[in-house]
């Protein structure tokens, strides 16, 4: 899963590659955890803005999200047939802009260390997300978002099994928060693993394990190999006989 994430990009920068009506404003987050207000870009009307959402995903029909689980990613697997998500997939696709995310890889010593991942070529990352506006019983409303998770690359595969959607490509982002003419069974074929060689990782501090500390000084590299691929052997059956991908 997908449970911390850094977005550094400033917001005269954010409006621009993502093309906004307004500009958020935000200072660049290192550590940014569930629960807490996230920047998340969708249409409505045909217009695309930028707003700030809970992480942790609230479907309408909660009644009290004090008792409802966390919902913080979206298995794109299952995210068609999923009660809390399969409404979103058709009026709730969302982008949440990202500079890298981390992940926790578990070694041989049973050790949970943290790894930051970013793209290869320095752009920033659209993850595919969904959002849901809640409202109680009192008229008040909340905006909340789930990233979605795909299987992930044999690139990836070392450090965990899974990765955030990322959308690659100006059209891909287009297409994705486009809910009035692209079908969810549609925008469900993209949210799709990333080819080997598109993102980089590297270990850092497991200070980025306390939500309280956000600072630059998270995404430095730490010196630690980084874990082997597991090679699988495939028994052979008897008689058996890359370009560039940038945002925009």
């Amino acid at each position: 899963m997908c449970g911390r994430y850094a977005v550094t990009l400033p917001p005269e920068m954010m409006a621009q590659l993502f093309q906004l009506l307004n500009t958020l404003p935000m200072m660049p987050r290192y550590n940014v955890a569930p629960t807490q207000p996230v920047a998340a870009i969708w249409e409505e009307g045909g217009r695309r803005e930028g707003h700030f959402a809970r992480w942790g995903l609230v479907p309408r029909w909660v009644k009290d999200p004090r008792e409802f689980p966390l919902l913080i990613n979206a298995r794109a697997e299952s995210m068609r047939e999923k009660p809390a998500f399969r409404d979103a997939l058709k009026h709730g696709r969302c982008v949440v802009p990202a500079s890298g995310y981390y992940e926790w890889h578990t070694g041989p010593d049973k050790k949970k260390r943290p790894y930051y991942i970013t793209r290869a070529d320095g752009e920033p990352m659209a993850l595919a997300g969904l959002y849901v506006t809640w409202s109680g019983p009192e008229g008040e409303e909340v905006d909340s978002v789930a990233t979605i998770t795909v299987a992930a690359n044999r690139q990836l595969s070392v450090v965990h099994d899974r990765m955030p959607a990322i959308l690659m490509g100006r059209q891909q982002i287009d297409d994705w928060l486009n809910v009035r003419e692209v079908r969810a069974e549609d925008a469900a074929q993209m949210a799709l693993p990333l080819e080997d060689g598109v993102l980089k990782f590297h270990p850092v501090s497991t200070r980025v394990n306390s939500a309280r500390d956000d600072d630059p000084g998270l995404i430095v590299e730490v010196t630690e190999e980084k874990p082997e691929p597991v090679v699988v052997k495939v028994k052979k059956a008897a008689g058996g006989g890359g370009g560039q991908m940038d945002l925009f």
